[in-house]
């Protein structure tokens, strides 16, 4: 290894350093055409009045020299000679990742022209394609011969770095580790080996920079703080005492399996005893007619129609456990011929623990027995329907102990899917530490409702054992009640 084979040179981020190749070509000012060309040409000038570049061997191409745009174009996937640019490559190849003087354009051209129904191909590639800007930078190395440097064919990468939009920063390949240093190996008779290390040796931040960039960073996320404070407001509204907020965001996602096409659903919800809504809330709605399209086996309608519930529950009675709102719906088709056909009905309990919840319900349609039934139904539309869309499930006129439906004809058709967010907030969630210590009420030992079935079952057979017990007392002595009691 002889002496003028070893060099180190500190490169800083964009620094140009001149190889001997564009030194006796930019001294040249014939062969300088572009406005960078003629400044490196008084750059080089300066250099030579000077003494001459310091560097032999190591150079730099920064993000605006021809070798960065040319490298970018002509990047390949393999190392095959025989390669050939697929489709998208050729595409994106003319695609310059590169920060984009783009001028503001006018609020009213914008809502002018919000869909271009005739896009060019200059159009296709400058928008359609994700373009994230980026900054690039090539440390080479002119590994030829020494005596003869400059020549084109002896230029190799060392390291490429690039900076992103975003801020982030990749060094290809990365800093020399435990591994040694990085080998090159020419082809040629001598077949020459380069080995070269790359070091991070920019200057450590001192501890006042890092506080001081801690310090804007707190300021600044806390400014992000107030705005979204502001946003939000300070005053958050609490239910009463001893009630239950209800919030569901919900989605009709899909309805699947149905004889006929374009279905749409009708829908309510009824509230039971001490449930209420604002007066200005919908109860009620209707999904658009949606054609069905087959996936599977199964013929199936996308709404995905969404509706927003809120109500409340006012505890009156801690003896009793509250019942749940009920979502009832009704899916009907509609033909070309105005002909509309109930295709199903069903209801829904809404979920009693707060979250996320996609459920599928199975839905029936009466029927009547005999094919003029079925043949009105195909040919003029209609078909037996609920007056009471409650009776799906028990009808709110009902009041004995039994329900019978025996002698009503159904048939089962589709189902339905639906998409539920539900949102609980009550005061009782706040005071659960103090709730610990002292006795709860229903609506405190439910947390929720969540385990409302388990709840009430341990309810009833404590209700059952304590009136065993009454029962047993009082068919017992009175005297021997006393001497028991005195005994113990």
């Amino acid at each position: 290894r002889l002496p003028e084979d070893e060099e180190e040179v500190e490169v800083g981020w964009q620094e140009k350093l001149f190889s001997q190749f564009e030194v006796d070509l930019y001294l040249n000012e014939s062969a300088c055409q572009t406005p960078l060309d003629r400044q490196y040409h008084e750059e080089i000038r300066k250099l030579e009045k000077a003494g001459g570049r310091k560097n032999s061997r190591i150079f730099t191409y920064t993000d605006h020299d021809r070798f960065t745009n040319l490298e970018e174009l002509c990047q390949k996937v393999t190392d095959s000679d025989r390669e050939v640019p697929s489709y998208l490559a050729e595409r994106m190849a003319n695609v310059r990742r590169r920060r984009q003087d783009r001028r503001p354009v006018e609020a009213s051209s914008l809502k002018s022209k919000i869909i271009t129904w005739e896009p060019s191909e200059e159009f296709i590639k400058n928008n359609h394609v994700i373009n994230t800007p980026v900054q690039t930078m090539y440390i080479m190395g002119d590994l030829g011969p020494y005596g003869k440097l400059g020549r084109r064919e002896y230029e190799h990468v060392l390291c490429t770095i690039k900076v992103d939009g975003n801020g982030v920063i990749t060094v290809k390949p990365d800093f020399t580790g435990t591994k040694g240093a990085y080998r090159i190996e020419l082809d040629g008779e001598k077949r020459e080996v380069w080995e070269y290390t790359i070091e991070n040796v920019s200057a450590q931040v001192q501890p006042e920079e890092e506080e001081r960039e801690q310090r804007m960073f707190r300021d600044l996320y806390g400014r992000h703080r107030d705005y979204l404070n502001g946003l939000v407001g300070s005053e958050f509204e609490m239910p009463l005492p001893g009630t239950l907020r209800l919030f569901v965001n919900g989605e009709i996602v899909s309805a699947q399996g149905y004889e006929y096409d374009n279905l749409y659903v009708h829908f309510f919800l009824e509230l039971p005893n001490q449930w209420s809504s604002p007066p200005f809330q919908q109860l009620s709605g209707v999904t658009q007619t949606c054609a069905t399209k087959t996936v599977g086996w199964d013929k199936v309608a996308y709404f995905c129609y969404p509706f927003t519930v809120e109500m409340f529950y006012t505890q009156e009675d801690e003896g009793v456990l509250p019942q749940w709102p009920v979502l009832y719906f009704e899916v009907l088709s509609l033909d070309f011929w105005q002909r509309y056909r109930v295709e199903g009905y069903g209801s829904l309990v809404l979920p009693a623990s707060p979250g996320v919840h996609e459920l599928t319900i199975p839905t029936w349609r009466p029927v009547e027995l005999g094919t003029v039934t079925e043949m009105r139904r195909f040919f003029i539309g209609g078909s037996p329907e609920l007056e009471d869309l409650t009776y799906i499930r028990i009808p709110s006129t009902f009041k004995g102990k039994h329900l019978s439906r025996f002698g009503f004809r159904t048939e089962t058709t589709g189902s339905v899917t639906l998409h539920l967010h539900c949102l609980q907030q009550s005061r009782a969630f706040l005071e659960s530490s103090a709730l610990r210590q002292r006795m709860q009420s229903v609506l405190d030992r439910l947390g929720g409702f969540s385990q409302q079935s388990s709840v009430y079952n341990v309810l009833e057979a404590f209700q059952r054992a304590r009136r065993r017990m009454q029962e047993a007392r009082e068919s017992l002595p009175q005297d021997l009640i006393s001497t028991s009691a005195s005994s113990m």
